[in-house]
């Protein structure tokens, strides 16, 4: 026998969410719990429902007892999902079976009843389900006391299981077991710098600096005292001997990030410490010997920037001894939910620890982006996501995305292809004016299969053309109908 704790009375308040009732209509389930002492506020609207959580509700009760009620599921769906209500569905039982049923009530529910059910389980639920509220409202409570964590250090992992990625991961361990110059080609936001430190982190220099030089951010005037140093006095305001990017890499690894926005009078300079592994600072007589490993990246065509005279081609074949290109995250399909899911856990325990992770709405969504900002983007969005998000998964308005475009852009190829034929066969019947033999004319099929194809989509032509006058051969056409069906 389940005894519940005192910490939840039956006098708390719970919020009963009718998605598709009107104000007045009764419930036979609510009027029986009301006489058994319980405290329900039933609510019939967003603002209605929104007002009771503010005024205190931490349990919910949905009522789904027909099957159309399973069409307002997606506009209650953000409300449900806030997590500062613990919900508990009164279902009829031929409808648990549905997709769209199950999948709400695995991401938003605390529990489910199916009709018919018994009262003292409904009240044993509710209370249960309070309970919970309780104890996350203390958690959170608690948290707020404590002093703000620090940020998490920078993730360096490289995550991925598809083809592509496993040819990577080979490709950079070989180059890794050698010191030859790479250049790592792919779009902005795919990881160029992650791989790098890949190779140097598996190479015998993992122990020496690993030095990253973003030459796009470095200004023309100051390109050669960043990477070659300056002497003290070499000019105004040198007032003391500076160490170089390339010399702070010394025995270790030198990355050379946008090689490809380099100012083009630079390239020399970078070119003959190439070929000679020496530098002199600025302002400086002495030779330095330099033992480093150079790796280069860009977003640019390198080979395109030759032909047309904004690279040097001597430095392009310098760098580019073993060229790695890196995919682009949308042709990387399953890694997309695994790069989320590995982001995801890394900034809900800083953010929001009370999300459990992506709904299968948002995880569709991300799935069929195009990622124009590859894995930059991605991490961006799970970031903002878990910062934002209210319910105990996110959504994809959490994530930047609009539900609706979700909703198109995954629909399957069998909704497609009825779709399609639903509208071309109306806009058939239209234009030959309901004459079914005309119509199966203009779609090339015969007259039984587009009865057939009318039957199945439930299209009456007769009403295809709303608003247009009388048609002379309208008895006709129904006639037609009526002797083929």
């Amino acid at each position: 026998m389940l005894y519940v704790s005192d910490s939840a009375p039956i006098a708390q308040p719970v919020l009963v969410l009718r998605l598709a009732s009107r104000s007045g209509q009764h419930c036979k389930y609510t009027e029986t719990l009301k006489e058994h002492g319980l405290n329900l506020v039933e609510c019939f609207t967003h603002e209605a429902a929104q007002n009771a959580m503010q005024s205190g509700c931490r349990v919910g009760l949905l009522i789904v007892t027909q099957e159309n009620d399973l069409a307002h599921l997606d506009s209650f769906e953000p409300f449900v999902s806030n997590n500062r209500v613990s919900w508990v569905g009164l279902v009829a039982q031929e409808l648990v079976s549905m997709p769209r049923m199950r999948e709400f009530i695995g991401e938003h529910l605390f529990n489910f009843i199916t009709i018919p059910a018994d009262l003292d389980h409904i009240v044993l639920t509710l209370r249960h389900a309070w309970g919970m509220s309780f104890m996350r409202d203390l958690r959170q409570c608690h948290q707020a006391l404590q002093p703000a964590a620090s940020e998490p250090g920078s993730d360096f992992t490289m995550v991925g299981k598809t083809p592509q990625m496993q040819q990577l991961f080979n490709q950079l361990g070989k180059v890794a077991r050698t010191d030859a110059s790479v250049l790592i080609t792919g779009p902005s936001g795919t990881g160029k710098e992650l791989a790098a430190l890949s190779i140097h982190r598996q190479s015998a220099r993992r122990n020496a600096p690993f030095v990253a030089v973003n030459c796009g951010a470095i200004a023309p005037q100051l390109f050669q005292s960043e990477l070659f140093g300056y002497e003290k006095g070499a000019f105004t305001g040198a007032s003391q001997r500076k160490i170089g990017r390339i010399e702070a890499a010394q025995g270790g690894t030198l990355f050379l990030d946008e090689i490809g926005d380099m100012p083009f009078d630079m390239q020399v300079n970078l070119l003959r410490f190439l070929q000679e592994k020496t530098i002199e600072r600025v302002g400086g007589t002495d030779t330095i010997e330099i033992d480093v490993r150079v790796i280069a990246a860009t977003h640019v065509d390198l080979a395109e920037a030759v032909r047309h005279g904004r690279f040097r081609e001597d430095l392009y074949y310098r760098i580019n001894v073993v060229c790695i290109n890196m995919p682009p995250l949308a042709d990387r399909g399953q890694d997309i939910e695994d790069i989320a899911k590995h982001y995801f856990t890394r900034f809900a325990s800083t953010h929001n620890r009370s999300l459990r992770g992506f709904s299968k709405a948002a995880m569709n969504a991300m799935l069929s982006h195009s990622w124009p900002g590859n894995v930059r983007e991605l991490v961006n969005r799970v970031q903002r996501a878990t910062v934002m998000a209210e319910g105990r998964f996110i959504q994809p308005e959490d994530l930047g995305f609009d539900r609706s475009n979700s909703h198109a852009q995954l629909m399957s190829l069998e909704d497609a292809r009825a779709a399609a034929e639903r509208t071309m066969i109306r806009r058939a019947l239209s234009q030959s004016r309901n004459q079914i033999s005309r119509a199966a004319s203009l779609l090339g099929v015969s007259r039984v299969t587009l009865y057939r194809l009318i039957e199945k989509y439930n299209i009456r032509p007769d009403m295809v053309a709303p608003g247009r006058p009388p048609l002379s051969n309208a008895n006709n056409a129904a006639h037609d109908l009526e002797v083929h069906k």
